[in-house]
């Protein structure tokens, strides 16, 4: 059998990059070898050269966390060029990738959001008070274009919110300020492909830091409990409001949803992760070995169906 060549494109141009050569690791190591030759091409900035080697694949499976390759990007160059893809299209990236608007997208579906407002870089800027009449305190406020919590601030006095602002705008050109929702933060994985609709367990997100920040995600300070003990009642909820959101978005390959469950038992969204993190350690693997599931087998899955729904 010739094995399919495979391209797991990391790196990008956002705070991610070390995060995003992480996953690619995960990856390369998840992936069949009896199946694939899989090499890792990292691309940074407008690296033309870059780009036109990933024509000579078969395969590219996105693991850029950011700009190019969470936003819509990327896929639309690889569209251009015909070569089938791990991840969301161009429409579902570009939206998911903006929280703000993908919140209040899916809110139009009955989706439960925290209160927010949204700030641009060369937009009047509100006073400290007026963000705080809206949104309350605690709040958060973050980059509506970045992740892995760099440029996120929990703000506790009216003082904060300008230094804050100006934090997060250093992760880009769009921030939200959001009302602070306590509860229980959970996250869940699903995937489809034409013939089956797989939604994984949910993962509990519990840390003693102030919220679940960079330190709580990549350096331990969190405990990460799959399954999350929560009723199965609730489970299910959550693992159909994802796939509902899976099919509204038009998504492909695995993604990953937050949410917080608050002390009367509401669902609330926090965010959509197109391109969610694939380290050994990240909560997609775990979710996957707590199913029962090989990753080997899932990764298998989206790649054979990408490039059947791209030969069709």
């Amino acid at each position: 059998m010739t094995k399919r060549k495979i391209a797991i494109v990391a790196g990008g141009d956002s705070s991610e990059y070390e995060v995003s050569l992480r996953s690619a690791q995960g990856i390369l190591s998840f992936l069949d070898k009896e199946r694939y030759d899989a090499q890792i091409v990292e691309l940074r900035g407008a690296d033309f050269e870059t780009l036109h080697r990933i024509a000579d694949y078969d395969f590219a499976y996105i693991t850029i966390h950011g700009t190019p390759g969470e936003n819509g990007l990327l896929q639309g160059y690889l569209d251009m060029m015909r070569i089938p893809y791990s991840c969301c299209g161009v429409l579902a990236a570009a939206l998911t990738f903006n929280k703000y608007a993908c919140n209040h997208y899916l809110a139009g579906f009955g989706y439960h959001i925290a209160k927010s407002i949204l700030l641009r870089r060369y937009d009047p800027r509100p006073s400290n008070e007026e963000v705080i009449a809206q949104v309350g305190l605690p709040c958060f406020i973050k980059s509506n274009v970045g992740g892995s919590s760099f440029g996120c601030t929990k703000v506790k006095t009216v003082e904060q919110v300008s230094e804050a602002i100006e934090i997060a705008f250093k992760e880009g050109d769009e921030v939200i300020c959001e009302s602070f929702m306590k509860g229980t933060e959970v996250t869940c994985g699903v995937y489809k492909t034409r013939n089956k609709s797989v939604a994984f367990p949910v993962t509990e997100v519990v840390t003693e830091n102030e919220f679940f920040d960079y330190d709580a995600k990549y350096n331990g300070q969190v405990d990460e409990i799959t399954p999350a003990r929560i009723p199965d009642s609730v489970r299910d909820q959550i693992q159909a409001l994802t796939l509902r959101m899976y099919d509204l978005l038009g998504c492909q390959g695995i993604i990953r949803t937050d949410y917080i469950i608050t002390e009367d038992g509401q669902i609330n969204l926090l965010e959509v992760n197109t391109t969610p993190g694939m380290t050994a350690t990240s909560f997609i693997p775990q979710q996957v070995r707590a199913a029962g599931l090989d990753i080997r087998d899932v990764l298998t899955d989206i790649i054979e169906d990408s490039i059947q729904k791209h030969h069709d």
